[in-house]
């Protein structure tokens, strides 16, 4: 069987559909298409607090053709999950309306549900249960922090902080120093953390620091490799460095979050697993449907 996972960002909107192997125990599932369209609904979202109708208009066609796929893969069960920019948009409802029409029901979510997805895509394997971690997750418009000890939540909290958000000036110095305080009050009374961090953005940062996607980078690396890509304008950075055109602004952004984070926390590095929301979203729809 295949399930069908969309993940409608601001940055980016992707479609993940997977053949799911109920057989296997835990059932597991093995990536068949991935395809992510850079819509930037957070360009409209943060600034005027409304979706646009040209952008309206491509993401109602992208989801046309995401409903097309499916059907040719043959998906018996999907998710359609919208955060942090169609929360944002005053006429986000509306958008919703008008995928329906098209055969695609999409939730808006907030930032804690978002998290929960997220982990759900076995992240806890990535833990040793001896350890205290800071998960991580940074996307277009926020990012979410949660803190594990003894293999358990602790704490977690979503944050207006986001690369498309910092790119269009729509951060509050406020948001960083509330982001700031709550990681200094929850990680205070523990002496080594070890972050792990999930999005497009550290997942790319990470291939660049080395080709192990789970090899862990220290605080050092991170700023090193941020102030070599800072020292290239952004026309140079997709044409010198080769990276998407709509990688090469938002990375800039990302790394000044996770190396604020780290900072603050005193992580003694960070990992990125390359899981994110569509991979908790496949689990989710895995839990639902072969875990009753």
């Amino acid at each position: 069987m295949r399930y069908g996972a969309i993940d409608i960002g601001s940055n980016a909107v992707r479609l993940l559909i997977a053949e799911v192997n109920p057989e296997t125990k835990p059932v597991q599932f093995k990536k068949e298409a991935l395809i992510r369209v850079p819509l930037r609904l957070g360009d409209d979202a943060f600034i005027d607090h409304h979706i646009s109708r040209p952008k309206f208009d491509n993401m109602v066609k992208t989801m046309q053709a995401f409903r097309n796929l499916m059907d040719v893969y043959r998906v018996s069960d999907y998710m359609a999950c919208a955060t942090s920019a169609m929360r944002d948009a005053d006429n986000g409802v509306e958008i919703v309306k008008a995928c329906q029409k098209i055969g695609i029901d999409i939730q808006i979510i907030d930032g804690g549900k978002e998290a929960k997805i997220i982990y759900s895509s076995h992240l806890q394997d990535k833990m040793n249960a001896d350890k205290v971690y800071l998960y991580i997750d940074v996307g277009g418009g926020s990012t979410e922090i949660s803190l594990f000890a003894d293999g358990t939540l602790v704490a977690s909290r979503s944050f207006n902080l986001g690369t498309i958000r910092i790119l269009d000036n729509q951060d509050k110095p406020e948001t960083w120093d509330e982001m700031k305080l709550w990681i200094k009050e929850f990680t205070k009374k523990y002496k080594h953390i070890y972050g792990i961090g999930t999005g497009g953005n550290i997942n790319k940062l990470s291939r660049i620091a080395n080709d192990k996607a789970d090899k862990p980078m220290s605080y050092a690396k991170l700023r090193a490799i941020y102030q070599h890509l800072n020292a290239y304008s952004l026309k140079d950075r997709i044409h010198v460095l080769g990276l998407k055109q709509d990688r090469a602004d938002v990375i800039i952004p990302a790394a000044e979050i996770f190396l604020t984070i780290m900072k603050v926390g005193r992580l003694k590095n960070i990992v990125a697993p390359r899981v994110g929301l569509v991979d908790g979203i496949i689990q989710t729809l895995i839990d639902n449907n072969l875990h009753k």
